[in-house]
């Protein structure tokens, strides 16, 4: 098949899907386009009109297939680029804008609503990396519809449940290291425990749910007559503006600071996330948690907030409560942790193969054919 694929906004984890799909079907023809992942209210209206009319030559070539992210402008492409209307859309859906968190800051708009309705409607098959990113958008399109003011169409949410599946974000193969082995009682006890922060600096990934719970562990460390048992690697892609609760953190907790910031070089990332113990989330948005899922490939036990995509993935063992006490909720986890490693108790371990490439290959394939996922 000939394909074209667009990432309208092309953010890490959005070129981390696009790149590995083109990877595990080389003997399709595929034509890339993609936006940066900035401007982001410009950039999800406008992209219809970037590529209509910079990359006309590219939309008008023939394709058989059109592969776009869930940023992406599919009404305005269709129409402003005739061809592309006759050709089949699959749709991806890393996150939809119904349940992002909103921080206050952001300019009130609709408009990133209505483009994830108007192009799961648009679209042919649609694919959401997890079912709670499904669900939180077929609730979102509800409420939105019934707010409203008039003529709106009563079936149109039932016209997107009856082709929204759910297909992951693959795993790439050569991040699984056999972690049959790792076991606490391999280290000597009382010998801190690695955690691993592995997320966005930016605050819809929970950074102040993380210092509060650091700043209660330590206390209960000191009231316990314990040392503070944790080395921490908070790691992540940074942007111009951090939030303060990163500086907190640094400046209070420097002494157990193994790695910081940014790790650019791919090779070094990888060695930080294979050596953790434990990779930690405190986000408040999060669609699939492919930074835990990463890390938990690798070996660490992942301890994640009771919401989100994290039920489907980890059971209970593996998830603190969220809502109120949250932040004493994880604490009391870590250090529970920290005393059964002081004993030489394992880690349990969860598997993830089935979200290997390997796995999900055929599921892909069945998708970009337009069949039904089984």
């Amino acid at each position: 098949m000939k394909i074209l694929l667009l990432s309208a906004y092309d953010a890490q984890s959005h070129c981390y899907w696009r790149t590995q799909l083109v990877a595990h079907f080389p003997e399709h023809d595929w034509t890339v386009l993609t936006l940066p992942p900035r401007y982001f209210s410009w950039r999800v209206r406008g992209n219809s009109l970037s590529w209509a009319y910079g990359e006309r030559a590219c939309l008008e070539q023939n394709y058989d297939l059109v592969v776009a992210t869930s940023m992406c402008d599919v009404t305005g492409l269709k129409g402003l680029v005739p061809n592309l209307a006759r050709l089949p859309w699959l749709v991806y859906f890393h996150e939809n804008q119904f349940a992002y968190p909103r921080s206050g800051r952001e300019f009130a708009s609709v408009e990133p609503q209505l483009l994830n309705l108007y192009n799961a409607l648009a679209a042919d098959t649609l694919l959401f990396n997890s079912d709670f990113n499904r669900q939180s958008l077929l609730e979102g399109a509800a409420t939105l519809c019934r707010r409203l003011p008039d003529h709106v169409p009563a079936d149109v949410i039932a016209l997107i449940e009856q082709k929204a599946q759910v297909l992951p974000v693959p795993l790439a193969d050569e991040l699984f290291v056999d972690s049959s082995a790792r076991a606490l009682s391999d280290t000597p006890n009382n010998a801190p425990l690695k955690l691993l922060w592995n997320h966005r600096w930016e605050f819809d990934k929970g950074p102040e749910l993380l210092l509060a719970a650091l700043q209660q562990l330590d206390s209960l460390c000191r009231q316990q007559g314990l040392a503070f048992g944790f080395e921490l690697h908070i790691v992540g892609q940074q942007f111009r503006q951090t939030p303060e609760a990163f500086a907190q953190i640094k400046q209070q907790f420097a002494p157990y600071i193994a790695s910081w910031g940014y790790v650019e070089d791919g090779q070094a990332y990888r060695k930080v996330v294979q050596q953790a113990d434990v990779v930690l989330s405190t986000a408040l948005h999060d669609y699939q948690g492919i930074a835990v899922l990463e890390a938990v490939a690798a070996g660490a036990m992942p301890l994640v907030p009771d919401r989100l995509a994290y039920p489907e993935l980890f059971d209970q063992q593996f998830r603190y409560r969220s809502g109120e006490g949250e932040s004493h909720a994880l604490a009391a986890a870590l250090l529970d942790l920290y005393q059964r490693s002081m004993v030489g108790e394992p880690l349990p371990q969860v598997d993830v193969n089935g979200l290997r490439w390997s796995n999900l290959r055929e599921c892909y394939q069945r998708a970009l054919e337009g069949k039904p996922l089984g």
